[in-house]
């Protein structure tokens, strides 16, 4: 669903550029908004979220599919943790809908779906052990990189229940945002991906804006 957010920019407390390949990883405390800015349009940001209180609680894509009886995500939808309980809602969205179900680009899945000779291209996953490690106080390891949304994604499913990775349908300046009920770590891959057109093969920047 689409639906434009009444927040200024100019009002921000928080305004970061997160450019392709780097990570953001910082708390969004309850009742605060973070909107995810798609720069210059058919660029993925892979996210995690956390329960800050206790990180073993965390997104489950099981229970919020489950639960909003929709394998897409948009204005509406309410993110749920593995413990059923609400971490985030969005409450803006001009893209239309974002991937809960692809998971996100690591050294395996590229040999698997590209050729061994791009096992060593950088990937999310990369991304976000690089942002655990560099972050001890967050108490959190490799271990705990679990479900993910792909916000502005493209994947469709086919007839046959598979997933296919197709062009994005972001453009630049769209955006979504979220509102936390209870205090979150947001932890953000922005895209390196060379091998899928999610990106159009061209990985860009992307803003996050806290209120």
């Amino acid at each position: 669903m689409l639906l434009a957010s009444e927040l200024l920019a100019q009002h921000a407390v928080r305004r970061e550029t997160v450019n392709a390949g780097d990570y953001y990883l910082q708390v969004l405390a309850a009742g605060e908004t973070m909107r995810i800015v798609d720069i210059e349009g058919n660029q993925a940001a892979d996210t995690l979220f956390y329960a800050a209180a206790n990180p073993r609680e965390r997104y489950s894509a099981v229970d919020t599919i489950r639960e909003q009886g929709n394998v897409y995500l948009t204005a509406g939808s309410t993110l749920l943790s593995n413990l059923g309980n609400e971490m985030l809602t969005i409450v803006a969205d001009t893209c239309g809908r974002h991937d809960t179900l692809g998971g996100a680009c690591a050294a395996e899945s590229n040999t698997v779906r590209y050729g061994l000779e791009k096992k060593c291209m950088h990937a999310c996953r990369d991304s976000w052990m690089l942002a655990l490690a560099q972050n001890p106080a967050f108490g959190m390891d490799k271990r705990d990189i679990t479900h993910n949304i792909n916000f502005f994604m493209n994947v469709p499913i086919t007839p046959d229940g598979g997933l296919s990775f197709a062009d994005g349908i972001s453009e630049a300046g769209k955006y979504v945002e979220f509102r936390a009920s209870m205090d979150v770590i947001v932890l953000v891959s922005n895209c390196p991906q060379l091998n899928n057109p999610c990106n159009a093969y061209n990985p860009t920047p992307i803003e996050l804006l806290v209120w």
